[in-house]
């Protein structure tokens, strides 16, 4: 006998991903979805609210955690540490944006194999440290970037965290997708160690390293193509100036 599943609240994903394309608040955003699969899944307003309550007490001290670095950073931003760490990385005369971005991959990864998964992130490192350095290499070089071009550059950075987090991640056996992995196979009826999962997490963290290299390393000379040539349609008014 074949066994009916409801699909209907999963329409707070949906939820989701139309509040944040709109571009609305995300916590009312993520109220909306909470309560729109609540409905969908038939639960009463009190027991709706309820859940967000209880899940509002397990977690109160999340907001002192995502708050109190984000202070942190902001009063080092504040006290000039973008500056510093453009005219650090100013320095370094062979420094390019990708070769930049693929040692920082390389770290990334290979940390969050070990399970050291916060050394980095978007509002720790990425914001305040690398976003800064890859723009203080590509203006070293290439002198004030254009807004589409600079936005690119921090683009390619956050890309480059993530991409070295998700693949290095499930290289370490004690993290919980190996953990789900491993409960889903033996519900299959598949026995297979947690340490073997983990071990053949490997070829797919070194194919995405190699794969985001190449990447980094088209972006850099789409940077040279671009950047020259706007060098080159300049140079003629500079001259009549």
């Amino acid at each position: 006998m074949q066994t009916v599943v409801n699909l209907w609240p999963l329409i707070g994903v949906l939820v989701i991903v139309v509040g944040f394309v709109l571009r609305f608040n995300p916590l009312l955003v993520v109220t909306a979805a909470a309560i729109a699969t609540g409905i969908a899944a038939d639960f009463s307003l009190e027991k709706i609210l309820a859940a967000m309550g209880d899940g509002f007490m397990e977690t109160r001290a999340l907001q002192l955690i995502l708050l109190l670095p984000l202070a942190v950073i902001g009063l080092l931003e504040r006290h000039g540490l973008r500056l510093h760490v453009q005219n650090w990385i100013a320095r370094f005369e062979r420094a390019t944006v990708g070769r930049l971005l693929i040692i920082y991959l390389f770290v990334r990864e290979s940390t969050a194999a070990m399970g050291l998964t916060s050394l980095g992130g978007h509002p720790q490192m990425v914001r305040p440290l690398l976003a800064p350095m890859a723009e203080g290499a590509a203006e070293k070089r290439y002198g004030p970037l254009p807004q589409v071009l600079r936005h690119k550059v921090l683009a390619m950075c956050a890309a480059t965290d993530n991409v070295g987090l998700f693949f290095g991640e499930d290289i370490f056996v004690a993290f919980g997708a190996i953990a789900l992995m491993h409960t889903f196979l033996l519900g299959s009826g598949i026995d297979v160690e947690p340490l073997h999962i983990a071990f053949w997490g490997i070829p797919t963290a070194i194919c995405a390293f190699i794969i985001h290299a190449i990447r980094l390393h088209r972006f850099d000379r789409m940077l040279s193509r671009k950047l020259s040539a706007t060098d080159r349609h300049a140079s003629p008014v500079e001259t009549a100036a």
